[in-house]
């Protein structure tokens, strides 16, 4: 296969405890092409979207898990201040066919103006019933 002939998938996250939901969308990710790149949020941003205490995994720890998984082929550790401009910067750089998205995302509209202007293509992926990190967290602490 050449590079120009690879499809390129670009999603991204905090994946602070991986879990089943994770699997499945990044399963469901990389089957939409051939080669899926993650981004994954710092851990200053984390501190900033989930609060004190997270992530429970640094980013170093969270690439490595990531990229220990067959499918995801690579992960990159996104600037602690991201704005619009640089996440449109990343997808030109990335080169993306498709951006996977979870369905209902909040962002969906600007995810969308972006991969118009980069020529991907948003693909949402709908959520399955599974505990989500912040819940995996709060059952822990029952126990």
């Amino acid at each position: 296969m050449t590079k120009s002939k690879i499809k390129v998938i670009l999603t991204g996250g905090c994946f602070d405890i991986l879990h089943y939901g994770h699997i499945y969308f990044l399963k469901k990710a990389k089957s939409l092409g051939d080669y899926l790149v993650v981004a994954i949020e710092s851990d200053k941003r984390i501190r900033v979207l989930k609060g004190e205490g997270r992530p429970i995994h640094s980013q170093k720890q969270r690439k490595e898990i990531l990229k220990s998984l067959k499918f995801v082929d690579q992960v990159i550790i996104l600037k602690d201040k991201m704005t619009d401009r640089d996440y449109l910067k990343l997808i030109v750089k990335t080169r993306p066919a498709i951006i996977a998205v979870t369905k209902s995302d909040p962002i969906l509209n600007k995810k969308q103006e972006q991969a118009k202007i980069a020529g991907a293509k948003v693909v949402e992926i709908s959520k399955i019933k599974s505990p989500s990190t912040s819940e995996i967290i709060k059952k822990m602490e029952l126990l």
